[in-house]
């Protein structure tokens, strides 16, 4: 497959360096500055290493690679809450050129869901999205495996940078502050932490999988699907770690338990907060790990772990979906 890529961070520099080893080539690969397109493939390598000494990608528009030669658009560029902008319009271009759109950038997922697959409606293209929930691990493809109208509820831990924080503050004693330090000093916090630490990550990506447990039950309730709209941002109760005291986790642990930042998709809603959790527990999970359960109509509760985020642990899962598409 040919990759267009717009997003050099993490997700899109691993993405481009991976992909010869599953078999595809990348023709065009662009940042908010440049890009360099060849359709007959380019040197990833040489050109993100001009990228880290300052220099351009390459001689062209970052617009002109949305209109090269591949067969996939890879979507890697910075979450936008609202409108979902500029992620949102370079899907819409690879599918009105009906082209293949595969998505790391949570937004026009979470926010556009709708808008999005009713351009998926009308193209010859797919969209694939299962790099915005969780990292490497396979959460909607097994979804998608066990049918989604037989899912009845997902809930767990879905950013890594609030689990490293609390389950760090648990074992150690320690205050929020002096743990967020230690995080962004290790690189596991950005400089600005708000969008994890707030649960606005994790809400984004609850949101994602209520829309797809909404999409697979309306076959079971076509009138209910007609009139619902898709999950927004809006409609998830939010609320992050900020404020859990170092005593919180103390009185926790005396009662055999412990506090996780959970988000949970159950019966219509969207829930992320802390939450009490057995110390010893499946939800327990300690540093960046992520953890979902899924509650499903005949098979039980299922369990699945793993790496939730980093750049070769999603990109894994945005190569995955490429191979999906099989074309």
């Amino acid at each position: 497959m040919k990759l267009g890529i717009i997003g050099t961070g993490a997700v899109g520099s691993a993405v481009a360096r991976l992909a010869p080893e599953y078999g595809h080539s990348v023709v065009a690969l662009a940042d908010s500055n440049s890009a360099a397109i060849d359709s007959d493939g380019l040197d990833s390598e040489r050109l993100l290493a001009r990228k880290r000494d300052g220099e351009s990608l390459g001689e062209s528009d970052p617009g002109e690679a949305l209109d090269g030669f591949y067969d996939v658009l890879i979507e890697a560029t910075p979450t936008t809450l609202g409108d979902a902008e500029p992620g949102f319009s370079h899907v819409r271009r690879a599918l009105e050129g009906d082209r293949h759109a595969v998505l790391a950038n949570k937004g026009p997922v979470a926010e556009r869901y709708g808008e999005l697959r009713a351009l998926e409606e009308r193209s010859q293209g797919q969209v694939r999205f299962e790099a915005t929930v969780a990292g490497a691990i396979p959460a909607l493809s097994t979804i998608a495996d066990l049918g989604a109208g037989n899912v009845t509820a997902v809930r767990g831990v879905l950013n890594g940078t609030a689990n490293f924080i609390l389950s760090r503050m648990a074992a150690e004693g320690l205050g929020y502050e002096h743990v967020l330090a230690e995080a962004q000093d290790l690189g596991v916090a950005e400089a600005d932490p708000s969008f994890d630490v707030q649960g606005t990550d994790a809400a984004l990506k609850c949101v994602i999988l209520a829309n797809v447990l909404a999409e697979g039950n309306g076959d079971n309730d076509a009138d209910e699907a007609a009139v619902r709209e898709p999950y927004t941002l809006a409609d998830a109760a939010v609320e992050g770690i900020e404020h859990v005291p170092p005593s919180a986790l103390e009185l926790a642990a005396e009662d055999g338990r412990t506090i996780r930042l959970i988000g949970e998709v159950s019966q219509g809603s969207v829930r992320v907060g802390p939450r009490l959790v057995p110390e010893h527990g499946t939800l327990a999970v300690t540093g960046t790990q992520n953890i979902l359960q899924l509650e499903t109509r005949h098979a039980g509760r299922l369990n699945i772990s793993g790496r939730g985020a980093g750049g070769p642990e999603t990109a894994t899962a945005v190569l995955a979906d490429i191979g999906r598409l099989g074309v």
